[in-house]
């Protein structure tokens, strides 16, 4: 008989497996992680505290009440966790709209939920560019279903932060890309790594089977509330150009409970069967490294890398998933790479690319010590600069002020995420390229007396931050991180 989960005293949070990670989708996906409230109290309750202690202990736990956690409060902590300018669903319902009379409009939605009486609406489906030239296609629900299901959200990390692997760090509380990125810098510095699998999973969103998403999610949870309104999200179907289609497989990208949901279909799907075939099947040392859909894997024998890659088609056609038969690549890779392919007459190893950097084997400033050199990844950067010089042109008549301050935001934020140690030289690239196009789109103002390039250098000093290493090395933050605790698990 399961235990009611009602009660519990407060306790720290728990102590995630660390070890070896897609980059967010847009809309109202973030990294959820458990904030204070705008009131600085706590987002867990005594009682939310009480669910991840529950289901810290008892790992076989089926949480037959957990909706009673869903409180006006949650809601309203869920509401202000959303984009203030995302874009409306169907609703044509916007977060500042919301916002007056927030009190009985959060009210009301408690009571329809608790009553049963609240209907999921279909996402609105819009397309976004991707670095390739292809579309993505993004579901964005109504405002009230992104509000319940990021309380939801909340509500099921309690419980699966305790069941999910440390190697897996997509879209999870407190957990990031260069995270991932440390510890697969980690894995392949420190470990008898020879081999490197490059996998992705070809449209796994859209091929996500309601059926083995409802009986993963069911394993943990027995609430027929809750689990009404995962169904009802999952079944409510996409309108485009206001026509409605039914969903049959599936979860829209750009959906808050997406990335959850993705976590746990692939944590039975794939992390579990994955540590369990490091421990019985491999004859070499392993490692694994999972953000969303995108996983890299480590391996000592070329030969466990050739049996895990075809077991592991036979294992998610069963989920109904299969492997991208061009973006998965099998490539030597190592701290012996770059010796054994010298003698066996071939060139440099392959690299790949994880996170938006692509990865290469190399060696420190002794020239003994095996380093691997992590560099922006070329097709993100051109599709970086393309967006920029997109909006350049949008912005040539502009006060030069105005639009020195908008690409010094730009610069800063792209510096914040790729300014790791090693790719300096890259970072370098793209602000001579990008000063380039704000060069150019200077010029273009004044056809009879554009400047010169002198004219303008102190324009760009002024504008246009210098590049400088803005995280540790990835091996002072990974051991911080662990903490002794097993690092590859």
């Amino acid at each position: 008989m399961n235990q009611p989960n009602k009660e519990g005293q407060a306790v720290t949070g728990p102590t995630a497996e660390v070890g070896e990670g897609r980059t967010q989708a847009k809309e109202n996906i973030g990294q959820h992680r458990t904030q204070p409230a705008q009131d600085g109290s706590s987002r867990v309750s005594q009682g939310l505290a009480g669910v991840r202690q529950a289901a810290r202990e008892r790992k076989e736990e089926r949480f037959t009440t957990l909706l009673h956690h869903l409180t006006p409060a949650l809601l309203q902590a869920s509401f202000f966790d959303l984009k203030r300018e995302a874009a409306p669903g169907v609703d044509g319902v916007r977060w500042k709209e919301y916002e007056e009379g927030l009190a009985g409009r959060i009210a009301d939605l408690h009571s329809r939920i608790h009553r049963g009486a609240c209907r999921a609406q279909p996402s609105r489906r819009v397309y976004i560019p991707k670095s390739d030239g292809r579309q993505r296609p993004l579901g964005i629900a109504a405002l009230e279903d992104k509000i319940v299901q990021q309380a939801v959200t909340t509500i099921l990390n309690q419980i699966y932060e305790n069941d999910f692997a440390g190697f897996s760090y997509g879209f999870r509380p407190g957990r990031n890309q260069h995270q991932a990125l440390d510890a697969l810098m980690v894995g392949l510095t420190r470990k008898r790594v020879n081999w490197v699998l490059d996998l992705d999973i070809r449209g796994f969103f859209d091929n996500m089977e309601h059926e083995w998403t409802m009986k993963f999610v069911e394993h943990r949870v027995a609430d027929p509330r809750v689990l009404r309104l995962i169904r009802k999200w999952l079944t409510a179907g996409v309108s485009e150009d206001g026509q409605w289609s039914e969903s049959k497989v599936g979860t829209p990208q750009g959906a808050v409970i997406s990335p959850l949901l993705a976590n746990i279909y692939l944590h039975y799907a794939f992390d579990l069967w994955v540590k369990a075939w490091r421990k019985k099947v491999a004859r070499g040392e392993m490692i694994v490294i999972r953000y969303a859909d995108d996983a890299v894997l480590g391996f000592e024998h070329r030969a466990d890398a050739v049996r895990f890659r075809q077991e592991l088609g036979e294992r998610l056609a069963k989920f109904g998933l299969e492997l991208h038969p061009e973006k998965t690549r099998l490539i030597e890779f190592g701290r012996f790479a770059i010796s054994n392919r010298r003698e066996r007459g071939k060139g440099k190893p392959e690299t790949f690319d994880f996170l938006g950097f692509t990865h290469t084997c190399g060696k420190a400033g002794n020239g003994t010590s095996f380093i691997v050199r992590p560099k922006t990844a070329a097709k993100k950067m051109r599709a970086k600069l393309q967006d920029i010089k997109g909006k350049l042109r949008e912005r040539m008549h502009d006060p030069l002020q105005r639009t020195g301050e908008w690409l010094q935001s730009v610069v800063r934020g792209y510096f914040q995420y790729h300014a790791v140690p090693g790719n300096t030289p890259t970072l370098n690239v793209f602000r001579f390229r990008l000063v380039r196009l704000w060069w150019h789109a200077i010029r273009r103002r004044s056809q009879k007396h554009p400047p010169s390039w002198e004219r303008l250098a102190g324009l760009f000093r002024r504008w246009l931050p210098q590049p400088h290493v803005l995280h540790p090395y990835p091996h002072v933050r990974f051991d911080a991180m662990i903490q002794g605790r097993s690092r590859m698990r």
